[in-house]
């Protein structure tokens, strides 16, 4: 499962040159031009008796294949990640470098486990979603930024969007009332690492059934790069502008609607969030253990 405008070392003739050396010479291929257009393919390749699945792109190609995976109930079907995107936010979690032959000794040959995903608004996510400031943050940058800056492209956005006012909501967790008033971010954590290698939610954990939930009250430059600088240096939670727990459902109803975001994704607006944690629902192939990563 490949998306054909993303690159990696040899690119995807290494690719084929790699699974048939290993013995794997005649392989189910499917390319793609967009992320989206592969939730059909990989409904093609159960239906074809696929046992490993490979996915070659970055977050939102691996966001689009889980929750084709989830959606069509095959969590026993291993799925590998060839990191070959802008930010790799999953791969980096799980200790997969950025590096084409490591990648496929790990699908092929390594560990296999099953993992948490997060569903918001019916669509399953790997690593983290959220509204206000980061879903802002990544539609600019899916705006052709990302291709031609890379990962300068959020550091870029978010500069301009720091000044971004907060809105009132609500936020319920498992049924009871957690957070009211404005905050200018809510987010939904699935692991810990997010976007520029900041560790958002310390104690978030793929396997235990849970999502982490926070909401930031910062505004502006300064309460932002206080925000930031100590999520950089130390517990997120130890910033007097974020407030975070942990729950199985959770519901936000926004004052405004905002843009929310999922893996990196940009969707659409929304005034109301149901966010929930979608225990074991993927086998993911993992590094070995002790393995570098």
């Amino acid at each position: 499962m490949a998306h054909k405008r993303k690159s990696l070392d040899g690119g995807l003739p290494e690719l084929r040159r790699r699974l048939a050396d290993a013995g794997v010479v005649d392989p189910l291929w499917y390319e793609v031009p967009k992320s989206r257009k592969a939730p059909k393919r990989v409904r093609q390749a159960l239906s074809a008796g696929a046992e490993l699945i490979f996915v070659w792109g970055g977050d939102g190609m691996v966001q689009r294949t889980v929750d084709a995976l989830a959606s069509a109930g095959a969590s026993d079907v291993p799925l590998a990640i060839v990191p070959a995107g802008t930010a790799n936010l999953l791969a980096t979690n799980l200790d997969i470098p950025e590096d084409l032959a490591a990648a496929v000794e790990i699908g092929l040959h390594g560990r296999r486990r099953a993992f948490d995903l997060g569903r918001i608004n019916g669509e399953h996510f790997a690593v983290m979603a959220g509204a206000g400031f980061d879903g802002e943050l990544i539609r600019d940058a899916d705006g052709g930024l990302k291709d031609k800056l890379g990962r300068v492209a959020y550091a870029w956005t978010g500069v301009r969007h720091v000044r971004d006012g907060a809105v009132p909501m609500t936020v319920t967790v498992d049924g009871s009332p957690w957070y009211s008033g404005a905050a200018s971010c809510v987010l939904f954590g699935n692991v810990g690492t997010i976007t520029g290698g900041i560790r958002a939610f310390d104690d978030a954990s793929p396997h235990d059934g849970r999502l982490e939930v926070g909401v930031a009250t910062a505004e502006g430059a300064l309460e932002w790069a206080r925000t930031l600088g100590r999520m950089a240096t130390g517990r997120s939670e130890g910033s007097p502008f974020i407030k975070i727990t942990a729950g199985r459902k959770v519901r936000v109803k926004l004052a405004d609607p905002l843009v929310y975001e999922l893996d990196g994704g940009a969707r659409g607006t929304a005034g109301k969030l149901k966010a929930r944690a979608v225990p074991a629902a993927v086998t993911l192939c993992l590094p070995a253990e002790g393995a570098p990563g």
